[in-house]
This record gives C-alpha cells, sequence and structure tokens, in this order.
C-alpha cells in the first residue's frame, strides 16, 4: 500500500474516533430533548448530591473540631468529674451524681507533684458572669479561673498585652485576660490595657486580650474573661466544678500520660481494682470518637438514601437506553450492513449510557458545591467539599450507567441487521 501512499496503519486518532463519536452522538440526545434528559438524570444528580453534601459536612465537621472546638491539640487532655461525650450514657448521669465526687486543689497538688509523663498539669473553673465597663453590661460571660499555665495548655494566644502570671496567681491579684467581644464591647476604640472592668460587681484591671477564635456552632469562642484561680477561689470558692487540664511531654507519649494520671488518681482515692473510674479523662481523641459515631449514623441513613437513588437513577437509564435502541434500529441495521461488529454497537451504547450518566453525577456536583456555599453563609454548619468525594460522586454515578447501560447495549449488539433494515425510520 505504500507505493500508492496510503499508510499501511490508521493512525492513532482514527482508533480512538469510535469513542468520541459515541461521546458526541450522547451529548447531541442529551441537548436534543432537555427535558427528557432532566427526569432521566434526576435520581442520579438527587444521589451524587446528596452524597457529596454528606460528605461535606462530615468532612467540614471533622476539621471544625481538630482546628476550632477542641482546644486541647494532639498531646492535651482534661481531667473532669462527668465527661458528657466519649462512652457517657445519659440514663447513668444521676448515678455518676451520686458516685463521682468533685475535684479538689489536694488532689491538684497530689497529681502534679508526682505525674512524670506530662510537662504541664493546670486546674481550671469554669462559670457564667456578668461583666460590665462604664455604663455597657454583658450577661452570660464565660469565666476562666485558671492556673497562668493553663493558657500555654490551650494554645490561648495573646494578641495585645501579656498572660496572667504566677505571682499574681499567688498573690489573689485582680487582673484579667479578656476575649475580643469583650474589648470590642467596652473598649472599641481604645486600648484597654491597664484599664478596668468589673466581673459581677467586683473591679479587674485587664492585663492582656486574646487573639480572637472565632466560633463554634454559631457561639463565639471569645466571649471570655480570665483571671487567676486562686483570686477566683476567694470571691466564688473552691468547692465545684474544678478540673485539670494536663499536656503530655509528647504526642507519643499521650495515652501512657493519661493511664499515668488515672493510676495516680485512682490511688489517690482509694478506688479498687476492678472499679470503674470515679472521675473522666478527655482528649481530642474523645470528641473524634463521639463525632465518629454520629457520622456513622448520619453515613449510614445517606448510603440508604443514595441507594434508593441510585438504583431508580439507574432504572430510568436503562428504559431510557432500551427506548433509544428502539429509536435507533434502523440505523443499527445500516451500520451493521456495512460491517460494523456486534462489539462495536455494544462499545456504542456503553459509552452512551455511561456519559449520560456521568453528566448526572457532574450536575450533582455542582449542586452539592451551591448547597455548600449557601451552608457555609447561612448557617453555623461548617462544609467543605473533599476532592476524594467528588470523585467517588461521578465514578459511581458512571458506574451505575454501564451496569444498568449493558442490557439496552446487548440487545442492540444483537439485532438481526436485515431485521433491523425492515424497521421504517
Amino acid at each position: 500500500m505504500e507505493q500508492y501512499g496510503l499508510p499501511t496503519r490508521l493512525p492513532y486518532v482514527r482508533r480512538s474516533s469510535p469513542f468520541k463519536e459515541a461521546v458526541a452522538v450522547a451529548l447531541r440526545s442529551l441537548r436534543a430533548s432537555k427535558l427528557r434528559s432532566f427526569l432521566t438524570l434526576l435520581g442520579i444528580i438527587l444521589a451524587t448530591s446528596t452524597l457529596i453534601s454528606v460528605t461535606g459536612v462530615i468532612h467540614g465537621m471533622d476539621l471544625y473540631i481538630a482546628q476550632t472546638v477542641s482546644d486541647m491539640g494532639s498531646d492535651g487532655f482534661r481531667v473532669v468529674r462527668m465527661a458528657f461525650i466519649g462512652n457517657f450514657d445519659p440514663k447513668k448521669f444521676l448515678e455518676l451524681q451520686r458516685k463521682n465526687p468533685q475535684l479538689s486543689r489536694e488532689e491538684y497538688d497530689f497529681l502534679r507533684h508526682r505525674v512524670n509523663l506530662s510537662s504541664e498539669v493546670g486546674m481550671q473553673v469554669n462559670r457564667r458572669v456578668a461583666v460590665s465597663g462604664g455604663a455597657e453590661k454583658l450577661d452570660g460571660v464565660q469565666l476562666i479561673m485558671a492556673t497562668p499555665n493553663v493558657g500555654a495548655i490551650t494554645n490561648v494566644q495573646v494578641a495585645n498585652g501579656r498572660s496572667i502570671t504566677d505571682a499574681e496567681n499567688e498573690r489573689h491579684i485582680a487582673v484579667a485576660l479578656i476575649g475580643t467581644d469583650i474589648k470590642t464591647t467596652f473598649f472599641p476604640n481604645v486600648d484597654p490595657i491597664g484599664k478596668q472592668i468589673k466581673i459581677d460587681g467586683r473591679p479587674f484591671t485587664v492585663i492582656g486580650v486574646a487573639k480572637s477564635r472565632g466560633s463554634a456552632f454559631g457561639q463565639s469562642l471569645d466571649n471570655f474573661v480570665s483571671i487567676p484561680i486562686e483570686t477566683g477561689f476567694q470571691i466564688y470558692g473552691a468547692r465545684t466544678g474544678i478540673g485539670y487540664v494536663a499536656k503530655a511531654i509528647d504526642t507519643s507519649k499521650l495515652f501512657q500520660a493519661q493511664d499515668e494520671m488515672r493510676m495516680l488518681l485512682r490511688a489517690y482515692r482509694h478506688v479498687r481494682p476492678g472499679s470503674d473510674d470515679n472521675f473522666a479523662i478527655l482528649s481530642s481523641d474523645s470528641l473524634v470518637d463521639a463525632w465518629g459515631r454520629i457520622t456513622g449514623v448520619i453515613a449510614g441513613a445517606a448510603v440508604a438514601i443514595v441507594s434508593v437513588f441510585m438504583l431508580v437513577g439507574g432504572i430510568v437509564i436503562m428504559n431510557i437506553m432500551l427506548a433509544v435502541v428502539t429509536e435507533r434500529t434502523h440505523e443499527i441495521g445500516i451500520r451493521k450492513s456495512v460491517g460494523a461488529r456486534r462489539q462495536d454497537i455494544l462499545y456504542q451504547f456503553l459509552v452512551e449510557s455511561c456519559v449520560l450518566s456521568a453528566c448526572g453525577g457532574i450536575a450533582g456536583v455542582i449542586i452539592a458545591a451551591l448547597i455548600s456555599q449557601i451552608v457555609n453563609a447561612a448557617t453555623p454548619v461548617p462544609m467543605a467539599l473533599p476532592l476524594y468525594a467528588i470523585v467517588i460522586g461521578v465514578g459511581l454515578s458512571t458506574m451505575v450507567g454501564l451496569f444498568f447501560g449493558i442490557y439496552p447495549a446487548q440487545r442492540a449488539a444483537k439485532l438481526d441487521p436485515i431485521e433491523a433494515l425492515r424497521v421504517e425510520r
């Protein structure tokens, strides 16, 4: 053939033309009947948008809890009287109220002098108070009474001024580190350092302003005032609400540090071997585990809904492809009469079914992205669309098109060319 100037092989682009042709035919079919195409793909669109939206909420919450809600970091943990997350059973609340004694200052002194696997151990009490300054007053402000090292353990950063010192704590000095909400309310246009605010009517001098942390679930994390814990004990007493905050010497030693703290506190309280702890230890993992149980239920429900939508969408696509085979029977007969093989016909209709379904998946991704923008703008629920969810959504919708397109494609491939040509166009 070379002597006549003809190639001995078909160029590479010719080999890919059947795929391009099938894709072009599928896209022309979508454009030709937009309403039918939308109704055909409605199930796939709903399934994909639901899958990606639910995954986006879960992923967004995972990031949110890791970055914002949990202030313990990867090497910090807390000791509290009762835990309302993790393995907490609400039915045992009254039993725990009776069984678990309050944490005390004496236990704190015992622990901090004996731990070896925790680099820092602090004490903290939280309560709600009224804060006033001049003519302004705020109710429901979070008062954090803490030892000076708690700020470093919980990664509270100072934007202006300084933190509370050990000397101020030991001498019961009335000083306060305030959040940005307090600064904005009482000192919007002036430097608050050295100014006074009143906490439940008692004057405190502002020594610093904490760096803003934003909000969690619609609640501001900057609406707080922190004072020395000994000053707080002098005012409010030291009988209830005490908790301990600790930081392991290394992230890899976190669980060993928790076990050491548990062992020491059990020994101090004379808890018998085999008996349950009468206190609780929490870390960032506790929040992640609690959220994991919630997301497991959400994911299970989402899988059920997506499965129904995908099944309905697949059946609709199969019916539409069967109708397409009927409409194009004469065309199939012509193609077979000029040399098209069964596998060529099968391939074309499978590609058309996959392209049709993939378009539904892409539309679902676009809808999920719009939902994400609306949710992030209008609600406190964080939502982030991970790339893997988009890939899974489009890939799954394409696989549905492939699976439910097999029967129509086989039916088209098995048509007798003579019988097909007899069908009027």
